[in-house]
């Protein structure tokens, strides 16, 4: 593709050829999120939003005001729920917590579901707990991660939710393209393949897609004769099949990431849970493998880590470890050795700095090692280039060891979908110029963050490469502060998708 765009879209076309002048312009790769629940993210945008809630009492004070908005608009269907998403209790005064009484006195009859910003639990009225059939603590009116996953599918199938989920997506796939966003891996906690087949079909378009599989649905996903990277049809090549999407634990926010030192602050003292047993997470990598899947295996805690590497390792399985937010230091060089990429969500790190000092005052292990995970990585790739074919055969994987690599995503919607977030948080590791970085030693370089935010692991395009294409009018190497990398979508120009115009 020539270099250059023109902000103006002045282009001249032949018949096979289109000559876009960008003179002045930077080119990069088009980003990609690695880590999405798309179809939640997309809701975000009709959705009551309390991600600057700062108590249960603000919460509740924003629930009543959407409430009386939609009744005065008309679009307040009492049969129909009414859901909320990103309330963050883990940050809030232990005096200031979620209860059933105040959710109930908020919302009457209304059934009213809100969702943590992790996703890993939900508070739900008394009206909602019996439409979905949860149960919810009688104090708190907290539903637990389990449960809440089961109960979340359920807003899909209310009525007139397929409309709005169709516009939505479109909205969503048109803001992600304004970012520079080309791709994403989707980890929607629903059956994804079919679903993105007929999203295709019905002119859902606008991104390339990696379709995961979760556990419960992989032996149907064998039966029908996918793999890991097969084409789904009718994306004109956009749409694949991706990895087998496996949860091993909790999450830092709901104090269940399983730790092998107890959280602080805790009575009684709790290390978190595993949602299979380790045997289990062995079994579905193993299954997975065999039949041609990759794994993405979330794992939180330090000894989730452990557990899931162990795993892998027995599985011989390959494909990425989603989240490891916190590492044992002898782990953190066994994903390279392993040939396991790591997919990291930075600005996660900015929004639990404050929960780290809270709950994980005394860590065994090293949370968000950005740093210390691709340099281990980059010392891998050297040792496998300069020893290509011992180092290849004493690895533990074969042919992968030195392949792994920092991908970043967003876990959208536990943080926004933005690859802009991301990079700034890695980059400058603080989400402000006026507040000190966080663990300043694991900040990553914009080269490193925006090759982790590509397809091809690098951060400049190659003869052969994809026409995924991003044109800014500011050069996100001379970016200084953390506002102004956040502010790089508004210099995105254009961005392609295979070589068509998506923005």
């Amino acid at each position: 593709m020539p270099h250059g765009m023109n902000p103006d879209d002045a282009s001249e076309q032949t018949a096979d050829v289109t000559t876009i002048d960008a003179d002045g312009l930077w080119v990069i790769p088009g980003l990609w999120d690695c880590h999405t629940h798309f179809t939640q993210w997309a809701k975000t945008l009709g959705r009551l939003d309390l991600i600057d809630a700062r108590s249960a009492a603000e919460a509740m004070s924003m629930l009543r005001a959407h409430l009386d908005e939609r009744r005065a608009a008309g679009t307040l269907n009492p049969d129909a729920f009414v859901v909320g998403m990103r309330f963050r209790h883990s940050l809030w005064a232990d005096d200031e917590q979620p209860t059933l009484a105040a959710i109930d006195a908020a919302s009457g009859e209304q059934p009213v579901a809100l969702s943590s910003a992790d996703m890993h639990c939900g508070w739900v009225n008394s009206a909602a707990a019996r439409r979905l059939g949860v149960h919810p603590d009688e104090q708190t009116g907290l539903v637990g991660e389990l449960e809440w996953f089961n109960a979340y599918t359920q807003f899909d199938s209310a009525p007139g939710a397929a409309e709005e989920t169709d516009r939505l997506l479109r909205e969503a796939e048109k803001d992600a393209a304004g970012k520079g966003i080309v791709g994403i891996r989707d980890y929607e906690m629903a059956e994804n393949i079919n679903t993105w087949i007929a999203r295709f079909s019905a002119g859902i378009d606008g991104l390339r897609v990696d379709a995961g599989v979760y556990p419960e649905r992989l032996r149907e996903a064998i039966d029908a004769g996918w793999h890991t990277g097969d084409p789904l049809p009718g994306s004109h090549g956009l749409g694949r099949v991706g990895a087998m999407k496996l949860i091993a634990d909790g999450s830092l926010n709901t104090r269940s990431a399983y730790c092998s030192t107890p959280y602080s602050g805790i009575e009684p003292p709790t290390y978190g849970v595993l949602s299979y047993t380790p045997q289990q997470i062995e079994d579905y990598m193993r299954l997975a493998t065999e039949h041609g899947f990759d794994i993405a295996c979330h794992a939180i805690g330090d000894e989730a880590n452990t557990i899931v590497l162990n795993a892998a390792k027995a599985a011989h399985a390959h494909g990425s470890i989603e989240h490891a937010q916190m590492l044992k230091p002898r782990d953190i060089p066994r994903l390279a050795a392993l040939g396991l990429d790591a997919s990291i969500q930075p600005q996660h790190a900015m929004d639990d700095r404050d929960v780290i000092a809270r709950f994980w005052a005394h860590p065994a292990g090293v949370p968000y090692p950005f740093r210390a995970l691709a340099d281990t990585m980059a010392e891998a790739r050297k040792d496998a280039e300069a020893h290509r074919d011992t180092a290849a055969k004493a690895a533990p994987h074969g042919s992968r060891y030195g392949l792994a690599r920092l991908r970043m995503g967003s876990d959208a919607p536990v943080a926004p979908l933005d690859p802009w977030l991301a990079i700034s948080a890695a980059v400058f590791a603080t989400e402000s110029s006026d507040r000190e970085p966080f663990q300043p030693e694991q900040r990553l370089t914009a080269h490193m963050s925006l090759a982790a935010s590509t397809a091809t692991g690098r951060d400049h395009l190659c003869t052969g490469d994809p026409a995924d294409v991003v044109l800014l009018d500011a050069n996100p190497y001379a970016v200084s502060t953390p506002e102004a990398m956040r502010a790089m979508p508004n210099h995105v120009v254009m961005t392609l998708v295979n070589g068509n115009r998506v923005y």
